[in-house]
């Protein structure tokens, strides 16, 4: 975050309908169905769309079957995608599968008895991958979540919700949210700019796309933060008739930042969705933010960072660090080392305590992995308040 008195941080998401969000729910479901019958399968599934095609490639190890062509149609036609003049169309559009499984080289670090009889019912042992994994949380929000990133998520479900609710009729499934608020010492102050992208049908004029978003799902979302001062864009070209896969390819995992925080806090690179929980790109960074957000929670910083690293086929992390940004009375060292006595940071032990050998993931793949509400998403929980205070005492 910038260290200025007063400035204007801006945030973005995506509604389901973008390509690279058809491509995360895709390969999300995919793991999924295959966790409904394996929850031991190890699942790395990546996607491709563009006009009338979907393209799914990846290293699956299962003791299961799953359909995946008829898993990725259903997925399309649950967006919306159901109208062959869209460009791409769920029961017409091409799909091409190349799976194949998970290398034995990876597999013989991760799992305990890799390579032998029954290997998909192994546990973890080790992480999946190199690499380091960031968790954020800051009081702005009761999510504890950056502003920004909530109302972009807010604004683009809300978008979602009166397309399939029947409200405005001639939205299409693709969609862009955008928001600028402005800072005073730290604290949100002021809506600057709302911006919002929506896939509409060729026949409807601009006016009404235009008076009919603010008045149905800007003014809805932010309430009382919209104000005359507040600058809209809607559509700012003049009209968004061709979208989806037909306007712009799509891939799995290029919507990391919208995934996560929006801008604010550090990203380690690696993306969640396709990917079952040995792989420490998912699993470290949902344990990384039930971290940050109980240090929060217990009000022990008003805003935290943590950041863990890994070693392929290692069990501990080689780096646990907590930056507070200096909001807290008690020092950052004496919270990591608090971190690492209350939190289980080893893979398996994460996949454990979180729960994450279950068909859960499809629902995180659109509107943002963190600050979600349901309750599958049990790295959003604020169990280890008590915990975390009673160490650092």
């Amino acid at each position: 975050m910038p260290k200025l008195n007063r400035y204007v941080f801006t945030s973005e998401s995506v509604t389901e309908g973008h390509p690279d969000k058809i491509c995360d729910q895709v390969s999300d479901a995919v793991l999924d169905a295959i966790y409904a019958h394996d929850p031991y399968g190890r699942v790395a599934c990546e996607c491709l769309t563009t006009t009338g095609l979907l393209v799914i490639a990846g290293e699956i190890t299962t003791t299961t079957y799953v359909d995946i062509p008829g898993i990725a149609r259903q997925v399309i036609r649950d967006i919306g995608y159901t109208d062959a003049s869209y460009g791409f169309e769920a029961d017409s559009c091409g799909v091409v599968t190349a799976i194949h499984e998970q290398s034995p080289d990876i597999a013989q670090g991760v799992v305990d008895g890799a390579g032998k009889k029954g290997e998909g019912a192994r546990e973890v042992k080790g992480a999946g991958d190199q690499g380091l994994m960031f968790g954020y949380a800051i009081r702005e929000t009761k999510e504890l979540m950056p502003l920004p990133i909530m109302l972009a998520h807010k604004l683009a479900r809300r978008l979602a919700e009166v397309r399939k609710n029947g409200t405005l009729t001639y939205l299409r499934p693709d969609g862009k949210t955008e928001v600028a608020v402005e800072y005073v010492g730290g604290r949100p102050v002021h809506l600057s700019s709302v911006v919002i992208a929506a896939q509409h049908d060729p026949d409807v004029e601009e006016i009404t796309v235009q008076q009919d978003i603010v008045a149905k799902v800007i003014k809805p979302v932010c309430g009382k933060l919209f104000n005359r001062q507040t600058q809209v864009f809607v559509n700012a070209t003049g009209k968004f008739v061709i979208g989806g896969p037909a306007g712009d390819t799509g891939l799995t995992g290029r919507k990391i930042i919208v995934d996560t925080y929006g801008g604010h806090g550090a990203h380690g690179g690696g993306c969640f969705s396709g990917k079952d929980p040995s792989k420490v790109d998912r699993s470290a960074s949902y344990m990384a933010r039930y971290v940050a957000k109980n240090i929060v929670a217990a009000r022990l910083a008003d805003r935290c960072e943590v950041q863990l690293a890994y070693v392929i086929g290692v069990k501990d992390p080689v780096s646990v660090l907590v930056d507070t940004k200096g909001t807290s009375k008690i020092s950052d060292e004496k919270l990591a080392l608090a971190v690492r006595d209350v939190f289980p940071l080893d893979p398996g032990g994460i996949i454990k305590h979180l729960k994450l050998r279950r068909p859960i993931y499809r629902t995180t793949a659109a509107y943002g992995h963190f600050g979600r509400t349901e309750p599958t998403f049990t790295w959003e929980k604020v169990e280890k308040v008590g915990e975390l205070k009673k160490r650092v005492r």
